[in-house]
């Protein structure tokens, strides 16, 4: 099958595209490095060493005998997407291709802006180029969980839609209707977006569309990343993008204390980086048809208290933890119960936490320990004004802000 990958680049796209060209599948990583650029805006770089994405493609080549094509193109330059669609049509497309850190949509109204620019037009023109130049693609994009958002409903998350009863002049009627969002943030607004331009595309024009409501992605390597050292994906450790399990792991690795915020009652769901691929993977097996309505996965294998996973890191490793204010604006604590029926009907073994699995991120954090920048480590990106203000420190006794 001919794959593009937009956002190929990225943490979760790398190893998709890995995954899927060993598959025997064409892949074309369209990308417009722009995580590349962000890491040079925030003064950090992945613990990882990475190299350009035609040198990755070329040792990936070396390595195996398949051919990854990358293209670079911004999405948000539509008449160029839509000339790209229409010389290579692609028979499936997978959309990786947004700004996907929660904090760094929310560290200042530019962030703001930027994330909505880039992650709502890059949607919708890739959306309208499809309509438009005729290209019947099945389109797998990566959402995410904190669509739903992080409050205590009582019940499992169903997967993207809702049964409910209206009550009508002629008695009740049972529908079902999208689960109502309710975004955590800036990031998490786009998803929530995506979805409506998705059920209208899909119901308008015919749209084969599958919407993955990912949960927090753990982990360093897959299958394919182990091939050579210069096939490592990127990992991120700093307070903007790295994920908190991974975060918790290289902290430990570092002898930094593992940094908690609020009460760490906040509770996540998770997914390990190679079931995440895998994923894509059944995904893309099973496709919607022309006409149906949007298929939504909740692709995550379990769910965690932060607080909880920082006691298991700790007594794992011997690290401290430290509590910190929050500087996200969320209910101190929180129950998340979810379905994810549909990718164990596939085939789906999910891998959970394992302490081997955890150790082998530390180990990865101490190889490259020399790269860290600690003072990179802390999340510092406020949700509001409000939160901004207050004093705050690190876990290691250094003034992270005072109050202006």
């Amino acid at each position: 099958m001919r794959i593009a990958v937009l956002g190929g680049d990225g943490f979760v796209g790398w190893p998709t595209a890995l995954h899927l060209s060993a598959l025997g599948h064409e892949i074309h990583i369209v990308d417009n490095l722009s995580r590349r650029w962000i890491d040079t805006e925030l003064g950090v770089q992945s613990l990882t060493p990475m190299d350009s994405i035609q040198e990755r493609c070329r040792i990936w080549h070396l390595e195996t005998g398949h051919r990854l094509q990358f293209h670079f193109l911004d999405l948000r330059e539509y008449d160029r997407l839509r000339v790209w669609l229409a010389e290579h049509r692609p028979e499936a497309i997978i959309h990786f291709a947004e700004q996907r850190a929660a904090p760094y949509s929310m560290k200042s109204d530019r962030h703001k802006v930027y994330t909505v620019s880039n992650n709502v037009n890059a949607t919708h023109n890739l959306l309208a180029a499809m309509v438009e130049t005729g290209v019947d693609a099945h389109l797998v994009h990566l959402g995410t969980m904190g669509v739903y958002g992080y409050s205590t409903v009582g019940a499992p998350i169903p997967e993207g839609y809702l049964d409910v009863t209206v009550d009508t002049p002629t008695g009740p009627r049972d529908l079902q209707i999208l689960y109502p969002t309710r975004p955590g943030s800036i990031y998490h607004m786009t998803k929530s977006l995506d979805q409506i331009l998705f059920q209208f595309y899909a119901q308008n024009d015919g749209l084969r569309i599958t919407d993955l409501h990912q949960g927090i992605v753990w982990g360093t390597h897959t299958d394919q990343t182990r091939r050579h050292p210069q096939l490592v994906n990127r990992f991120d450790y700093d307070g903007d993008y790295g994920t908190v399990l991974n975060r918790f792991l290289v902290q430990a690795a570092i002898g930094y204390p593992l940094t908690v915020h609020g009460t760490g009652g906040q509770t996540r769901a998770f997914i390990h980086l190679q079931d995440s691929v895998r994923c894509v993977e059944l995904a893309l097996s099973d496709a919607p048809r022309a006409g149906e309505r949007v298929k939504i996965f909740n692709q995550m294998t379990e769910t965690h208290r932060v607080r909880d996973l920082a006691e298991m890191v700790a007594k794992m490793t011997g690290a401290r933890v430290a509590y910190l204010p929050n500087p996200r604006k969320e209910a101190d604590e929180n129950e998340l119960m979810v379905r994810n029926d549909q990718f164990l009907s596939l085939g789906l073994k999910p891998i959970t936490l394992a302490e081997g699995l955890l150790a082998e991120v530390v180990d990865v954090a101490k190889k490259f320990a020399h790269r860290i920048d600690r003072s990179r480590v802390p999340c510092v990106s406020a949700w509001t004004k409000d939160i901004a203000q207050r004093v705050e420190h690190d876990p290691e006794g250094r003034r992270l802000r005072s109050v202006s």
